[in-house]
C-alpha cells in the first residue's frame, strides 16, 4: 500500500501501479502526475463518492478497483479512459450505471454486492466484454443489448431478483461459466436428501488448511478418530453467490468419486456459522492451475513449463468430466468448471473437482430448459480440454489419447450451443 506522502513527494514517479487506502474522500490531484505510466489504480477501502471528470488523462490506465467505498453510481469519467479494461467496484452501494461510465475497451466488469436495479443496453456494445460479475444486486432483468455480447464468457447473476431469464441467454456463443442460484425463478426443484448432522462439540479443530472467497477450510478430527475437512462459511456475498446456495448445490450433487462433495453438515457452531464437512483431500494432490489473471481474464494460468502426457491428460479428463457428467445428470450446473478447481496427483492422474460455490440446481421440467443451460457448461469443458492438449509435449507418443482429447475439445467449443454434445455422450469413448 502506498501513502499520500510518497505520492506528493514524487517518490512514486514512473509508477505503473498505485494502491491508496485510508479514508480518502477525493482523488488526490497528484495521481495525474503518473498519467504517462499508471496502469493499475487501486482505490479500495476509502470513502470516495465520485471520481474527477478528467480521468481520461490517465491514458495508460488498464485496471481500476474502487471496492468498499461510498459510490452510488459508477463514475462516468471512467468511460473516458480509452485503455481501461478491468473495472472492479464491489460493495460500494452502487445503484446505477450509465452507458457513459463504460470504457470502450471494457473486458471485465465487477459490480458484486451493490444495489443495482438496472443496467444499460450499452453493455452489449463493448465488443471486448468477457466477464461480468453481478451477484448480490437487485436486478430483475438483463439489458436486451447484452444479447449482442458475443465474447461474453463468464456471467454471475446469483442472489438477485430475476423471476425470468431471457431466451437469448443460452444462445450466447461463448458463454461457458454461469451462476444463477438465489433468484426467485419459480423453478420446481427436486428435494435433495439431507446430510447427517455433526455437532461442533464433536470436533477437534487442528489446523487451518486454506481460505477461499466463501469460507475458511480446517482439518478436523471427529470423535471416532476420522479426519475431515471443515468449511466454515464467511456468510457474505461472494462473486459466486451466498453460502446457502453452495450448500444446496452440494446436496443436489450427491456423491461421486471425482467430486469433493460434503459428507455432513455442521450443527451447533457457537456463533451460528454454517459449515460443511468434506473428505480430506490427500496431500499428494495439488491444484492443476492458478485462477485467471487480470491479463488472461477468463483462462486459468498454468505454472511456467507445466506439461503432462496425453495419457495422464485423458485420465484426468475422464475423471473430472465424468464427475461433471454426473452433476448434469442430476440437473446441477457446476458454474465454475476450471482447472483451478481441480486437484490432482501428477504421478497417477487421480483428480477431484471441487468448489460448488457457483452451482445452480436446474429444474427437470421443461427438459429443454435444463438442456440449454447445461450446453453452456459444455463449452467450459472444451476450454479445459483445449488447455490440456496445449500442455502435452509435441513429441508425446500417445496419439490415440491426444486425438480423443482434441476431437472432444473441438466439439465442446462449438459456437452453436445447440450442437455441443451432452457430457454423457462425450465421455463414452473414454471408457467412463
Amino acid at each position: 500500500m502506498h501513502t499520500l506522502d510518497q505520492l506528493r513527494s514524487g517518490a512514486l514517479a514512473g509508477a505503473k501501479r498505485l494502491d491508496l487506502s485510508g479514508g480518502l474522500t477525493r482523488l488526490p490531484d497528484e495521481v495525474f502526475d503518473l498519467a504517462d505510466t499508471l496502469e493499475v489504480l487501486n482505490l479500495s477501502g476509502n470513502r470516495l463518492t465520485d471520481l474527477p471528470p478528467h480521468m481520461g488523462r490517465l491514458r495508460k490506465l488498464k485496471i481500476v478497483f474502487g471496492s468498499n467505498n461510498l459510490f452510488e453510481h459508477l463514475p462516468e469519467s471512467l468511460g473516458e479512459c480509452e485503455a481501461l479494461q478491468v473495472v472492479g467496484f464491489k460493495a460500494t452501494r452502487i445503484r446505477s450505471v450509465s452507458a457513459a461510465a463504460l470504457p470502450p475497451a471494457l473486458r471485465w466488469l465487477i459490480l458484486t454486492d451493490n444495489a443495482l436495479e438496472h443496467l444499460p443496453d450499452a453493455l452489449g456494445e463493448r465488443p471486448a466484454l468477457q466477464k461480468l460479475m453481478l451477484a448480490g444486486n437487485r436486478l430483475r432483468a438483463l439489458p436486451e443489448g447484452l444479447a449482442n455480447a458475443n465474447r461474453l464468457e463468464l456471467l454471475r447473476l446469483s442472489a438477485n431478483r430475476f423471476e425470468r431469464l431471457p431466451g437469448w441467454l443460452t444462445q450466447l456463443p461463448r458463454l461457458a461459466w454461469l451462476a444463477l442460484s438465489g433468484n426467485p425463478l419459480g423453478w420446481q426443484l427436486a428435494q435433495a436428501e439431507p446430510l447427517q448432522g455433526v455437532s461442533w462439540s464433536e470436533l477437534g479443530v487442528f489446523e487451518r488448511l486454506g481460505e477461499g472467497a466463501s469460507g475458511h477450510i480446517y482439518r478436523v478430527e471427529l470423535e471416532n478418530g476420522q479426519s475431515r475437512a471443515l468449511k466454515l462459511f464467511k456468510g457474505a456475498v461472494t462473486s459466486d453467490g451466498l453460502p446457502e446456495h453452495e450448500i444446496a448445490g452440494s446436496l443436489a450433487a450427491g456423491p461421486h468419486p471425482a467430486l469433493c462433495t460434503p459428507v455432513a453438515e455442521l450443527q451447533g457452531h457457537p456463533e451460528g456459522t454454517p459449515g460443511m464437512l468434506l473428505p480430506l483431500i490427500p496431500s499428494t494432490h495439488t491444484v492443476l492451475a492458478g485462477p485467471p489473471s487480470m491479463v488472461s481474464c477468463t483462462r486459468d494460468v498454468y505454472a511456467a513449463g507445466f506439461q503432462l502426457s496425453a495419457t495422464l491428460a485423458l485420465a484426468l479428463a475422464r475423471q473430472v468430466v465424468g464427475g461433471l457428467a454426473h452433476l448434469h445428470a442430476r440437473g446441477v450446473m457446476h458454474g465454475d468448471f476450471y482447472a483451478h478447481n481441480i486437484l490432482w496427483n501428477a504421478d497417477s492422474g487421480d483428480a477431484l473437482l471441487s468448489d460448488m460455490g457457483a452451482a445452480t440446481v436446474l429444474p427437470a421440467s421443461p427438459p429443454t430448459l435444463r438442456r440449454d443451460f447445461l450446453s453452456l457448461e459444455v463449452r467450459a469443458v472444451g476450454c479445459l480440454l483445449e488447455e490440456l492438449v496445449q500442455h502435452v509435449p509435441v513429441d508425446d507418443s500417445d496419439a490415440t489419447s491426444l486425438r480423443l482429447l482434441s476431437q472432444a475439445a473441438e466439439a465442446c467449443l462449438s459456437l452453436d450451443p445447440a450442437v455441443r454434445p451432452a457430457l454423457a455422450d462425450l465421455v463414452q469413448p473414454w471408457g467412463v
